[in-house]
């Protein structure tokens, strides 16, 4: 009989409901800078080194440019940096990571140009210390903004001593790295055509290069044949060829193709491949405005005559005769410029022919024009048939004032833009009968990634480091030369991710040229070397190579820095009784700055007190471009001055695209600003963003994807928050050993134990993405919607003494532990809130704390695949009672009491061990292996089980809400057993 419920009490203060202050609302942007401030108060980075005992593990820094603002693609790469240095850290590993900045080079000299420039004043007007030195101020300031930037993204690291590539011990030991460089034989002076940048007035190495589309000129060129060997003429009789071709193949045209014009006038050869079939042709008629000639005869690849001759507006043309191409070598050409008139005789000179593999019948005419000063190819074909270099283009883009024609013309203007020099090659060409067609054509084409504008190549001394000269220095263990060296590391020493980098490093190590070590710019670290006046390159004492002269100079920029080099008199100073000055010439040429940045392992990983035992670090991480940048050039540096690479882990994040997936830029304004995001959600749902995405390719990111990425963190936090209530006032009295504790809760530890070995190796294979999936599935899965939802009951309910509700809240306080520091690296403030909530205290910080470590014999796979199976069942029952709620048969699925038909015997007995009624969270619940009635609900994916519902017997229970049949029949009016004995 139920009791009368009108004198029922109400309950509710009885229940243990969580209690918490752990807000529901984060407030991220106004609450982390709280936190930082707390971890610079308390030292938190400091204090990790004092943990003892530990084996040391160094992400090495890859230093941004200081100067400016920091771009979404900085927060991803620090975010990942931190990642990997906070969650290693919590492995176990004494964790260090030294930001850094580079401060050279032409990123900070071209805004001060730009200042200057804006004031109208010539840079090359102000002494070149103070300019400097303002080069210095400025990289200084843009350091001090940074470093707060970074710290907001919650990066941590030893800020307060940071690396600068500028500090002048890391100038002194740049300037060493290059004398080694100097002394064991691979620096030497060479003339060769680098990337030029007209803007800049310098060279630039292939990491400073980015391509875009260009629309260029081009042209279709007529090398008139001047001599023609014997050999020819036999081939063309051989043929049977008609005898009125003897006469008009001695008018003949050699024709190429080019997109440069203004490499004409440094034309020294003609290229073909012997591989390639070529033909005679004489052109019948021609279109309107063609620049082409009845009559011309013409020597051209045969697949590629067609094509030319449409370009050309020839509308009718005849193949006259088939050439083998290795009888070309027969033929002497003459420069389209040759004869013409103003030309004063520069270009008077026989064109020869020469074989070149690189020659190919895709595109062109089948021939390469040849300017030996002006392209890689080029330069390689003149090196081996002795074809001389010309010095006709100036380091601003324009051609030397004396020469014929053209003098003074520029190619690209100091704007970036395109100077008139093409076109006025193009008109000599029209004039000298040269030109056989023109247009335009839009393709990829070599700019700077600084200033923006085209570049080109060009012939100009530089001081180069041979990669394959042999080393005799003692550190051969991995080959005897650099490059071999490099192909060694990659092979053997170093591990990639993804393994995808290994193959593009390798691949650039194999066919790179020498290294390009010098820039004509002022702020960087001079190439501290001498040369002895009237020596020629080859000479072998014309570089200075004198230890005691090199340790001067190292000294020197110890205690003064770089800017020592230029003040007057130091040449005297260096070489002061130990050669006479006046014999040497001093190199005021800077080193590139990738040379700068290669050098850090040196003077930070070697030389600091926090670096590594052996000078290398265990990790690199940087985007996929520094395959040719930073990772290429530490791998080159390193191998010349160590003998094997100075990292053994090199991890490459893609870059940041907008939300359709295009790149992003300020014109389309589709950009995406960190600080902003940081403003609107808190550096935690940036951090977010960079763990839910696969950083090893392109990642996408915008208002969409953030706002999917904060309702991510919601669910998380309301998972957090409610395990801080359900452990109010825990205590260890209560604790639970393993053993005792019931089945769910032993599940639970099984989880935990397979989560800890997934998390640790998740962490070592730097797959935060993968780590913070799992852990997300089993905070929503396993943790939100079937362990809490089951023990809220027992939790709520249960009286405090009870064995189910005490092993609960210690699995609860398990799971804490856990959880925080699995999610501490990547969710830094949000995990030092929820550590506060429940360990309050001056000096306390999830950032203190390990990873727990987690007993192997929690694992239990028997119990897991029995669970496993319990949970498939539930599924069924789960969604029988939704329809009946949907129908509005019942409000909640205490209410129900259904029948579960099981067809399997040993599915069935495992049902029967454990109270499934308080799985399937229902009131009672029968278990039958009779077979299943055709009303019973039933599931496809799970097979054999059908649910029958049935309501609740009995009265509801007015404190835990299920419906029992002995509710109103205890001392507690309006309640069951278990509530009446909980309230005593």
């Amino acid at each position: 009989m139920c009791a009368d419920t009108t004198t029922v009490p109400d309950y509710k203060d009885t229940v243990f409901l969580p209690e918490t202050d752990f807000p529901m609302r984060a407030g991220l942007p106004q609450r982390e800078p709280e936190w930082l401030a707390r971890w610079e108060e308390i030292g938190i980075y400091d204090r990790l080194r004092e943990k003892t005992g530990r084996k040391p593990f160094t992400l090495h820094d890859g230093p941004p440019y200081a100067n400016g603002h920091l771009h979404i693609g900085h927060a991803l790469n620090k975010t990942i940096k931190d990642m990997i240095v906070r969650s290693h850290q919590m492995m176990g590993f004494d964790a260090r990571y030294v930001p850094g900045w580079d401060c050279h080079g032409l990123p900070i000299e071209w805004k001060i140009e730009e200042q200057y420039r804006a004031k109208g004043l010539n840079k090359d007007d102000v002494d070149v210390v103070a300019f400097r030195q303002e080069c210095r101020k400025f990289a200084e300031g843009w350091v001090q903004i940074q470093r707060e930037e970074f710290k907001r993204l919650g990066v941590t690291g030893n800020w307060a001593d940071p690396y600068l590539t500028m500090d002048f011990h890391a100038e002194a030991v740049i300037a060493e790295e290059f004398m080694k460089f100097l002394m064991n034989g691979t620096l030497y002076q060479g003339s060769k055509p680098v990337m030029w940048s007209p803007v800049e007035k310098t060279a630039l190495a292939e990491a400073e290069v980015e391509y875009h589309d260009h629309t260029s000129h081009q042209i279709w060129v007529k090398f008139p044949v001047v001599a023609v060997k014997d050999r020819l003429f036999a081939f063309v009789e051989s043929a049977g060829v008609d005898e009125t071709v003897h006469s008009e193949i001695e008018k003949a045209h050699v024709v190429i193709w080019t997109t440069t014009p203004w490499t004409i006038p440094q034309n020294r050869a003609v290229a073909f491949n012997p591989e390639i079939a070529y033909g005679i042709y004489r052109v019948e008629q021609t279109l309107e405005n063609a620049q082409a000639k009845s009559g011309d005869i013409l020597i051209l690849a045969c697949e590629l005559a067609a094509s030319v001759f449409q370009q050309a507006k020839v509308s009718a043309f005849k193949q006259l005769a088939y050439v083998q191409a290795e009888t070309l070598r027969g033929l002497t050409l003459a420069h389209p410029f040759r004869g013409l008139e103003g030309s004063a005789g520069e270009w008077d000179f026989d064109v020869p022919m020469l074989p070149g593999e690189h020659v190919t019948d895709d595109a062109g005419t089948g021939f390469v024009h040849t300017a030996p000063s002006h392209g890689d190819d080029d330069y390689q074909l003149g090196l081996k048939f002795g074809l001389p270099m010309t010095y006709n283009v100036l380091e601003d883009g324009s051609y030397r004032a004396d020469l014929p024609l053209f003098g003074g013309q520029v190619i690209i203007t100091p704007e970036g833009k395109e100077g008139p020099a093409n076109v006025e090659v193009i008109k000599a060409l029209a004039r000298a009968g040269g030109l056989f067609a023109k247009g335009k054509l839009k393709h990829s084409y070599p700019h700077s990634w600084r200033s923006k504008a085209p570049l080109i190549y060009r012939n100009t001394p530089q001081w180069f480091v041979a990669i394959d000269h042999p080393l005799d220095d003692g550190m051969g263990t991995y080959g005897d030369t650099i490059r071999k060296r490099a192909l060694r590391s990659i092979e053997e020493l170093v591990k990639f991710t993804p393994i995808s980098g290994r193959n593009r490093l390798h691949s650039m190590m194999e066919t790179r040229p020498d290294w390009v070590l010098s820039r004509q710019r002022a702020w960087g670290v001079p190439l501290t070397c001498f040369v002895k006046k009237g020596a020629k390159p080859t000479d072998p004492d014309f570089l200075l190579k004198d230890p005691a002269v090199n340790a001067r100079i190292s000294a020197a920029f110890e205690a003064e820095g770089a800017d020592v080099w230029y003040r007057q008199g130091f040449k005297a100073e260096v070489l002061g009784g130990l050669h006479d000055p006046e014999a040497y010439e001093q190199i005021f040429d800077v080193l590139d700055v990738w040379f700068d940045s290669g050098s850090t392992h040196a003077f930070v990983l070697r030389d600091r007190p926090d670096g590594t035992e052996d000078g290398i670090a265990d990790v690199y991480m940087e985007g996929t471009d520094q395959h040719r940048g930073w990772f290429h050039s530490s791998m080159l540096q390193a191998c010349g001055t160590k003998g094997r690479a100075p990292y053994r882990g090199v991890v490459t994040h893609g870059f940041t695209l907008d939300e359709k997936g295009m790149k992003m830029s300020k014109s389309l304004g589709n950009t995406v600003v960190p600080q902003e995001v940081i403003d609107q959600y808190g550096a935690d749902i940036l951090r977010l963003w960079v763990a839910q995405a696969d950083f090893t390719v392109d990642q996408r990111i915008g208002k969409e994807i953030l706002k999917g990425t904060a309702d991510s963190y919601r669910r998380l936090r309301n998972t957090l928050r409610y395990m801080l209530g359900a452990l109010g006032g825990f205590s260890e009295e209560e604790r639970v050993a393993p053993a005792d504790m019931p089945e769910l809760e032993r599940w639970v530890l099984h989880r935990l134990a397979e989560l800890d070995t997934e998390v640790r190796r998740g962490y070592a294979a730097y797959d935060f993405q993968g780590v913070f999936q799992k852990l997300f599935t089993f905070c929503t899965s396993d943790l939100s919607a079937f362990y809490f939802d089951i023990r809220k009951d027992a939790l709520y309910c249960d009286a405090p003494s009870s064995l189910r509700r005490r092993a609960a809240r210690t699995v609860m306080d398990l799971l804490f532990h856990r959880l925080t520091t699995w999610f501490a690296p990547i969710l830094v403030f949000t995990m030092e809130d929820v550590w506060l909530s429940r360990f309050p205290g001056a000096d306390s910080s999830i950032h203190l704390q390990d990873m727990p470590e987690t007993p192997a014999d929690w694992r239990d796979e028997p119990l897991a695949a029995k669970w496993a199976t319990l949970r498939q069942v539930r599924r069924v029952v789960t969604a029988a009672l939704e329809v009946q709620r949907t129908a509005k048969v019942i409000g909640a699925s205490l209410e129900a009491a259904p029948v579960v038909h099981v067809r399997e015997p040993d599915v069935l007995s495992a049902l029967k061990s454990v109270d499934f009624a308080e799985v399937c969270i229902t009131s009672d619940l029968a278990l039958t292996g009779d077979p299943m009635p055709s009303e019973a609900f039933r599931l496809p994916e799970v097979q054999g089980v059908g649910v029958v519902f049935e309501r609740a017997e009995g009265a509801k229970c007015e404190r835990c809400w299920q419906y029992l049949p002995d509710v109103g029949t205890h001392k507690h009016p309006g309640t069951c057993a278990r509530c009446n004995d909980a309230l005593g």
